[in-house]
């Protein structure tokens, strides 16, 4: 089977960046505090970790557990008849629930690193041997770290768009006595798999993890901001950057491993994937409310608190230009798979990528410094 090589290449990179202490997210409690930042009492970090908890964080983690549960209603549809037409809403609801999780996946910490959710729903390349080992044989633990290339987001494109190379060839598949065998049975698994952890991580939130959150208000390296900006840059450097666009690029082995991208069966996905998490990304450092254009206190609004310049101007406005521009850079591309697979050298794609990693000092070194935040995870990449 494909691409067996590069997923093990990219489980050496989430490797990593990853930390045996810390549930996968490459966070360490195990640094100094840090000095109280002087806000000059303009600013309260506990209204900006209320706006993240209550008008960001759960409402989005509630939207992708409702998303998954309409993935759910489409495969069950789908599971009694196995036409085209079901086949086509069952992709349509997949993309749903995928770009749903754009806007979730950079909040691994508190109950989502404790399960290892990111790692567990979204763990690509997908390695397809796993899947149809565990498929045909019908004896699998989707627990197992093992397993988490053979299942959620990616496990599901391989065996909705990749089986086969028609959606006639694919459907014909599923509705094989074979396939009602095998691969409905793990089809169904993987959702209530993902399903579960998701709801594990919702109600931990709505029950007590958000006033722990909020309350946990403080200038240290365990204290909340301090901890969900670490996360916060770890998961656009290590996997919005790098992960969706950078390994697939070859930015970092100097070959190029389109098989590395996410989404890879859906062919067209990537691009759209990236720029919903670039998206995500950009309206949290807004605060802004998710499903709406108000806003809240914000990692921006805390820049400005503490009037932060760099070279005379707004670090703040300098941060949201730069989204834009990379933005636009992304936007004008063709398909993460086209520019990579159809150009000996993909310039436009490597330019797109550089406007996207001008971020990453952006934040890891002007924004953290203005807020007197200390980086905890480990640079592995050398960039």
């Amino acid at each position: 089977m494909r691409r067996i090589l590069g997923g093990l290449m990219v489980l050496m990179f989430i490797g990593a960046c990853s930390s045996d202490n810390n549930g996968g997210s490459g966070i360490s409690d195990d640094v100094d505090s840090n000095p109280e930042p002087d806000t000059g009492g303009t600013f309260e970090r506990g209204a900006m970790l209320a706006n993240w908890a209550d008008n960001i964080i759960i409402p989005a983690y509630t939207d992708f557990s409702t998303k998954l549960t309409e993935l759910s209603s489409e495969y069950d549809t789908f599971k009694s008849d196995s036409n085209a037409g079901n086949l086509a809403a069952l992709r349509a609801s997949w993309v749903a629930a995928y770009k749903a999780w754009q806007h979730v996946v950079m909040f691994e910490v508190g109950p989502a690193e404790t399960v290892g959710l990111r790692l567990n729903i979204n763990a690509y390349p997908t390695d397809t041997e796993v899947i149809e080992s565990n498929a045909g044989n019908g004896t699998y633990d989707l627990k197992l770290p093992s397993n988490r290339v053979a299942k959620g987001f990616p496990a599901l494109d391989y065996l909705i768009n990749g089986i086969g190379e028609t959606d006639e060839d694919i459907t014909a598949k599923l509705s094989s006595d074979t396939g009602k065998a095998s691969y409905i049975p793990y089809i169904e698994a993987i959702i209530s798999d993902m399903q579960s952890l998701t709801e594990e991580v919702v109600s931990e939130w709505q029950q007590g993890y958000r006033d722990t959150f909020v309350k946990n208000d403080g200038a240290s390296a365990t204290a909340s901001v301090d901890r969900f900006v670490n996360a916060y840059i770890f998961y656009y450097e290590k996997f919005l950057r790098a992960g969706k666009m950078g390994i697939p690029l070859g930015v970092f082995t100097g070959t190029a491993l389109p098989g590395n991208l996410e989404a890879y069966y859906a062919e067209d996905l990537a691009k759209t994937l990236f720029l919903e998490g670039l998206n995500a990304s950009q309206d949290f450092f807004n605060g802004k409310h998710f499903g709406s254009d108000a806003k809240g206190e914000s990692l921006a609004s805390y820049l400005d608190a503490l009037n932060s310049l760099k070279q005379g101007e707004d670090l703040n406005e300098i941060i949201n230009e730069q989204f834009e521009v990379a933005r636009q850079s992304v936007t004008a591309l063709n398909t993460f798979r086209e520019e990579i697979e159809n150009n000996a050298s993909p310039n436009d794609m490597f330019e797109a990528y550089d406007e996207v990693q001008r971020l990453v000092p952006l934040f890891k070194v002007d924004m953290v410094s203005a807020m007197s935040i200390s980086i905890s995870y480990v640079d592995a990449d050398g960039d």
